[in-house]
């Protein structure tokens, strides 16, 4: 299990999934999303630029982040 530490009080679920590297790019990235494979909270999530914020949970291919 990773950490990621955010600056700000939130980024978008997109955006974290490029940051920690674990896709190319954003089109990437939208594209996990859409195809269900991306977990927040141990829930599978849909929406692209969902907020994700300290504390959460974020799941994808047998790796997990734990936000900061």
């Amino acid at each position: 299990m990773e950490t990621f530490k955010i600056k700000g009080e939130h980024i978008q679920l997109n955006q974290l999934i490029k940051a920690m590297g674990w896709v190319a790019n954003g089109a990437e990235a939208n594209s996990v999303i859409e195809n269900r494979l991306v977990k927040v909270n141990g829930i599978v999530e849909l929406r692209k630029r969902n907020k994700i914020m300290q504390g959460f949970k974020v799941e994808f291919n047998d790796q997990t982040v734990v936000i900061e």
